[in-house]
């Protein structure tokens, strides 16, 4: 981004430096367009430092829902809360604008952290996961993303975590269908940050420096990611009701599994219907007589 310092006085209009200079120095009459030119040099500076992205952040599981394995001895919702709300902070210093998809330990449905996610277009989404194995041995980071928009992020944030965190085995990125993934309407990655299973992936999940460490790795991560692209919206909003609160969602984001529920439905009694008319069609056919052979005198 080309930078255009701009003087200013309290008793002169500004006056700009560089290829902008003089047409962009309004007349008395242009007060109007001093205003909007002004405005578009704070948009593009809001840009420059995250002030214009929005960042949805995911802490895996929370309330009742510990993640991991029974009998698993660190639980992971606690885990993935403190990270997330160690980025969160991180990029608000940085400009950011963060919702969360919960910030306390509590329960949050599957498809109310994706209508949160779908309710800020031109944002990306970041689901903070840990990872467990009934083998001990298992270990190592892995990222996953489901839409092509969202293999650049997954590999900015995988390479960073990589970069930053304890020496691990790298596990890849990954293409797979999580419900957050495959319902959010925009740029959305799922980050497993090690195995709590593991011996040494554990001890250094129970460490706050290194939780800090992965924080500032995912943090560099979507700095490094430029801001999506904001498609344009083609269907109509309905607001859901998320406590005292109220987001605006993407009706899409509930018809599609309605039409397809319904379609279903329709194909089942469609089929029962035809079965019950054939076993009665079936039923009305006369049987017919088996003939006796006569036997030859």
């Amino acid at each position: 981004m080309n930078w255009f310092p701009i003087t200013m006085s309290c008793c002169s209009r500004p006056a700009l430096s560089g290829r902008l200079a003089g047409a962009a120095i309004p007349r008395r009459r242009d007060r109007g367009c001093s205003v909007v030119i002004m405005a578009a040099f704070i948009a593009l500076a809001s840009s420059a430092f995250g002030q214009s992205r929005t960042i949805v952040l995911d802490a895996g599981h929370g309330g009742f829902d510990r993640g991991g394995v029974p009998g698993q001895r660190i639980s992971e919702k606690d885990k993935t809360l403190d990270v997330a709300l160690r980025l969160r902070q991180i990029l608000q210093a940085s400009g950011y604008r963060v919702i969360m998809t919960r910030d306390s330990d509590v329960f949050v449905p599957l498809p109310t952290r994706v209508a949160i996610a779908n309710s800020y277009r031109g944002a990306s989404f970041v689901s903070i996961h840990f990872n467990c194995a009934s083998r001990a041995g298992a270990n190592g980071i892995e990222t996953y993303y489901f839409r092509g928009d969202s293999a650049s992020l997954a590999s900015s944030i995988h390479r960073n975590v990589l970069s930053g965190a304890a020496p691990t085995e790298n596990r890849g990125i990954r293409r797979r269908g999580f419900y957050v993934l495959r319902r959010t309407a925009i740029p959305s990655v799922l980050v497993e940050c090690g195995f709590l299973t593991n011996p040494t992936e554990g001890s250094l999940a129970l460490s706050g420096a290194y939780r800090q460490k992965l924080a500032v790795q995912i943090a560099r991560g979507i700095r490094r990611e430029p801001a999506p692209y904001v498609r344009p919206l083609t269907s109509s909003l309905r607001n859901v009701s998320l406590g005292n609160d109220f987001v605006r969602v993407p009706a899409e984001t509930f018809s599609t599994h309605r039409r397809r529920s319904s379609k279903s439905s329709k194909s089942s009694r469609h089929s029962t219907s035809k079965k019950r008319k054939q076993s009665s069609d079936d039923s009305e056919k006369p049987r017919k007589k088996s003939k006796k052979k006569k036997s030859e005198g």
